[in-house]
């Protein structure tokens, strides 16, 4: 259960840091409270994403992770911020990406903030 915690609390803040710096990401609310709410069902819609949908695309993309040396990574990455944001806009929570290069540069900096928190964060069960 902690590891759960950390790993929603980990993809928050990463979610957070890239839509502070990228203007094309937004997460959009009237109050504070409104948004870390929105914030933390972003983050736990995109660890779903993440943890059912990611590794379908991962075993199909076998090929391409081998021929790009990794760098398909990147794709992958974006796609699953694509799928949050709409999958956001189904469920009615006001988070939206604009574009699949703004998608790549998100999901490069949602993976490194996400790595730098989970080395701080407990991992343990």
């Amino acid at each position: 259960m902690k590891n759960f915690i950390a790993s929603t609390i980990a993809n928050a803040a990463a979610l957070a840091v890239a839509i502070w710096l990228i203007s094309d990401i937004t997460l959009t609310g009237d109050s504070t409270g409104n948004k870390i709410l929105t914030l933390l069902l972003v983050a736990l819609l995109f660890g779903l994403v993440n943890f059912l949908v990611k590794p379908v695309v991962k075993l199909l993309a076998l090929p391409l992770y081998i021929l790009t040396l990794g760098l398909f990574t990147l794709v992958v990455n974006a796609l699953m911020l694509l799928l949050t944001s709409w999958l956001a806009d189904v469920v009615d929570l006001s988070f939206h990406v604009e574009g699949f290069w703004t998608a790549v540069l998100g999901g490069l900096i949602i993976a490194i903030v996400s790595w730098a928190v989970n080395m701080i964060l407990p991992d343990k069960d």
